[in-house]
């Protein structure tokens, strides 16, 4: 008889169905892990057994197994957190960590990062988070790397470039026939107030960081200018020399004179018309001789882009070029006029203020207006040492640090990676998974590439379990599980019927 085998078909009820109840109970428990994804599990016949009937041959099942055990890696929802560092993953894929003591990658949908004592972005658990070194222009470096902030400061950059926009007021007079003479480094103030019409400060830094004000003024020109040429516009023009700290200005030709500190000289010719600068001239030092010596101040030298530069000295020994940017670029880059202060004399020829050709104005541009001299705008590119105050992380995955002198940079790329065959990963606790040969290697990428999903800073994903169908199905479980029972109780009031028949 077959009656002793629906014994093994119920155990087989129950068996299976405990085991469900445990995912059950694993999916419940974890209700609030954050990046878990639920499990299901799914039935399956076992071999039936043949039997002999009056119609032939007939099958009667022996109980049931368990199919799989799948996970479900749908969407979780995210939970908004105040931690720049929790990333949570919208779409496909997992961060890659690290073991700390080998070179085991895990994956993970688990985004509570943080940087611990030594630098290293890691979870809870210590393991390292991997990605990509990023250089200034945030371009990848390299391969696939653990994320490490070796340095927490942002190194200094020596100021190259400075913008000085003005409006001069056309109204102003002559203050003194040349500023280059009236400055007095020796004195208390190198350059009264009494001397220029105009003045504005931009703040310098150099090669070591350390900061110095570069200070531009000016004055309007009349006839005994010493840039008076007998042709130049005096309603229009003005003369400026820029200027530093004379304490700050280590070129030792200067050392100890009146015109220690100034740095370039030179005069501006605005259009009578609209007003806007029409042309510029500038004399530098040329490094060799008396620097009072006008024949040793010539025509500066341009940048690359047609600028004017002047070359300083703020620490000992090393020269620091810097342009000047009024608004007005030379693209040819020659001068046409004298070749010192000392050689403008009757304005004929080579006689006169010198002016370039191929004159380009610059959408900021400086002005000579019927208003109060100001400062429209001003600039320069250079920074001190910075500290690092926050991380910040896009949606792309590119990590940037804000630091203390105002830089934001580039810093690491966080990489994330997907599987062909994500059911076939390995759980390895801690809301880990591991790669198995069924899974595939890893393949890796960008965020938001190639069906990888983007980031979402200051998020954390959360569990993904439905609770009330967890619930649904811990009822049906239940009492497939207490219909099993029935099944062998039932079977064994039968056996004991049989033995009954023998009294």
């Amino acid at each position: 008889m077959s009656i002793s085998s629906s014994l093994f078909s119920g155990i087989s009820g129950l068996s299976t169905n405990g085991d469900a109840m445990s995912v059950i109970g694993d999916n419940i428990a974890n209700v609030n892990t954050i990046g878990f994804k639920s499990s299901r599990t799914t039935f399956q016949d076992v071999l039936s057994q043949s039997v002999a009937t009056a119609s032939g041959t007939a099958q009667i099942g022996r109980g049931c197994t368990l199919s799989a055990v799948d996970t479900l890696f749908q969407q979780g929802s995210f939970e908004s957190t105040s931690n720049a560092t929790d990333l949570a993953i919208g779409g496909n894929g997992f961060f890659i960590v690290r073991d700390p003591g080998s070179q085991t990658e895990y994956y993970t949908r688990a985004g509570q990062f943080r940087f611990d004592e030594d630098g290293n972005f890691v979870n809870p658990s210590g393991y390292v988070v991997r990605g990509w070194a990023l250089d200034d222009n945030g371009n990848d470096v390299g391969t696939i790397q653990d994320i490490v902030l070796n340095t927490f400061t942002s190194p200094p950059q020596a100021t190259q470039e400075v913008t000085a926009i003005t409006n001069l007021d056309t109204s102003d007079t002559s203050h003194s026939d040349s500023l280059f003479d009236t400055w007095d480094a020796t004195a208390t103030d190198p350059l009264p107030d009494s001397a220029y019409g105009y003045q504005t400060a931009v703040r310098v830094y150099d090669s070591l960081g350390n900061s110095h004000d570069i200070t531009i003024f000016y004055d309007k020109l009349d006839n005994s200018s010493e840039y008076y040429d007998g042709s130049i516009d005096t309603d229009n023009s003005w003369e400026y020399i820029v200027t530093c700290d004379p304490s700050e200005d280590l070129r030792t030709d200067f050392s100890g004179l009146s015109q220690q500190g100034i740095l370039m000289r030179g005069t501006l010719t605005y259009s009578s018309s609209t007003g806007n600068l029409s042309s510029l001239s500038a004399f530098t030092y040329n490094g060799a001789g008396d620097p009072t010596d006008d024949t040793n101040w010539v025509p500066a030298t341009f940048s690359t882009d047609g600028y004017p530069e002047v070359s300083a000295q703020f620490v000992s020994g090393v020269d620091q070029d810097i342009v000047l940017k009024f608004g007005l670029r030379s693209t040819d880059r020659t001068w046409v006029g004298s070749t010192s202060v000392a050689d403008i004399t009757d304005g004929s020829g080579t006689d006169a203020v010198p002016y370039f050709v191929g004159k380009e104005p610059q959408a900021m541009i400086s002005t000579q207006y019927a208003s109060s001299s100001t400062t429209v705008y001003q600039s320069q590119d250079g920074y001190g040492t910075g500290f690092l105050q926050n991380i910040s992380v896009d949606t792309d995955g590119v990590m940037v640090g804000h630091y203390s002198n105002g830089q934001i940079l580039n810093l690491y790329r966080v990489a994330l990676a997907k599987f062909n065959n994500t059911q076939a990963l390995s759980k390895e606790g801690g809301n880990l998974y591991a790669a198995t040969r069924a899974s595939g290697n890893a393949i890796t990428g960008h965020p938001g590439e190639n069906g990888l999903g983007r980031i979402a800073p200051n998020s954390l994903e959360q569990s993904n379990v439905d609770i009330a169908s967890e619930f649904v199905k811990m009822i049906t479980t239940q009492r497939g599980f207490q219909a099993n029972s029935r099944v062998i109780t039932t079977t064994d009031s039968m056996l004991s019927e049989l033995i009954n028949l023998k009294r």
